[in-house]
This record gives C-alpha cells, structure tokens and sequence, in this order.
C-alpha cells in the first residue's frame, strides 16, 4: 500500500513538472524566420537585417461576420494563424478546439489575435462561417474565420506563412493545401514560430512563446 502511494505521488509530481515546463518558454526571446526548413534567425528587434527580412504579405479577406480583414487588422497586434475548412471530418475539429483554447487564454488581451484561413471558400462563404462559428464559440472580436479568393489564401499558406511540411513552397498551386500547423505572427508581421495544432504540449508552448514575445516588445 504504501509502495503504491509513493508511486502516486512521484507520478502527479512528473506530470506537474511537465505541465509546468510546457507554460515556460523555451528562450528569453524568440528568433524570427524567413523560408520554409524553419531556420531560426537570431536578431534584435533594432537589428539592420530586419529592414528586408521576411514579413507576410497584404491581404484582404472577408471574416464570418461579413467583414473586411486585411494586415492592418492586426497592424501592432500579435496573431496566430491556421488554415481549415469548415466541412473537414479529420484534424480540423482538433485544431478549432485548441484554437478556441486559445482564444479563452487571451480573451482580456487587447494585443493577442487569431486568423483562421478557409482552404475551401469556394464552401465556406460567409453564412458558412457565421454558423460554424457559432456552433464553435468563435468569438469575432477575438478570432476571425476568413474566406475570399483561393489563389490568395494558398499563396499566403506556402509562400508567406510557409505552413505545409516537405517545403510547401514546392507544391503546386493546385494542390489541395492541408496543415495542422499554427503561426505565430508579430506586430511587424514577422513569423516567430509554427506549432502542432494538435498537440496540447505545443498549444502550451505558443501560449508561453506569446507572453515571451509581448515581454521584449
């Protein structure tokens, strides 16, 4: 008996431990990155190379409540971003949910945004995305689900938010574009990190990544 509480002990110790690390951040602060092998680039915010690093591209998207969303949305705002389709019987659902964990997170944070791109919106026209939202507790003042021409949401994907694996940049644009992947964007629309949607480990380090980059603001 007293072997098996020692056991139970030690086992809410690990996992309290893990729980703990996954809400600190990996570094003081984050690096930025510019293709798509994810290559960290180590630079201060005053740094020269910043002139002509990678930032994400304008856009202009329509949200689940009919309205315009385009980069100066969120122009001084951190967001995170993913790509879904409102019908996707597999990981989307997955994904929304911890999407919405995030968005419960940063609900009181003026500062803290999230960008859902439609990858079918040809489907997802606006009343599309106005149900969905609503059968998901997407709050829009929070967290925008977006639709518009489909040319402009595959590019942003592979080309600026370089969000498929095996090198988006080398799929054609034809191609269906299917990702778990979040991005963490900053306020200069410089992207800081890609994290797995799916794992709650990972949704918890881009929480703490968030607090770390809104610190050395």
């Amino acid at each position: 008996m007293k072997i098996k509480f020692v056991f139970l002990m030690l086992t809410i110790f690990i996992v309290g431990c893990s729980e703990t690390q996954e809400k600190e951040s990996r570094v003081e602060t984050l690096p930025y990155y510019s293709e798509a092998t994810f290559t960290p680039h180590w630079l201060t915010a005053d740094d020269a190379e910043l002139a002509d690093f990678h930032q994400v591209s304008p856009f202009k998207f329509v949200n689940q409540e009919g309205d315009t969303i385009t980069e100066q949305t969120y122009e001084g705002k951190i967001y995170i971003t993913d790509f879904f389709f409102t019908t996707c019987p597999g990981i989307c659902p997955k994904m929304t949910d911890n999407m919405a964990i995030l968005q419960e997170v940063f609900m009181e944070d003026d500062d803290v945004f999230l960008l859902s791109h439609s990858v079918t919106p040809g489907y997802d026209s606006v009343p599309v995305l106005k149900e969905y939202a609503e059968n998901k507790g997407v709050d829009s003042k929070k967290w925008s689900l977006v639709t518009g021409a489909r040319e402009e949401i595959y590019k942003l994907g592979r080309q600026d938010y370089f969000v498929e694996e095996d090198l988006g940049l080398q799929k054609e644009p034809e191609e269906f574009l299917h990702t778990e992947n979040f991005v963490l964007v900053d306020e200069h629309r410089h992207i800081r990190g890609i994290y797995n949607g799916l794992n709650k480990a990972s949704v918890n380090q881009l929480i703490a990544d968030v607090k770390t980059l809104k610190n050395n603001r």
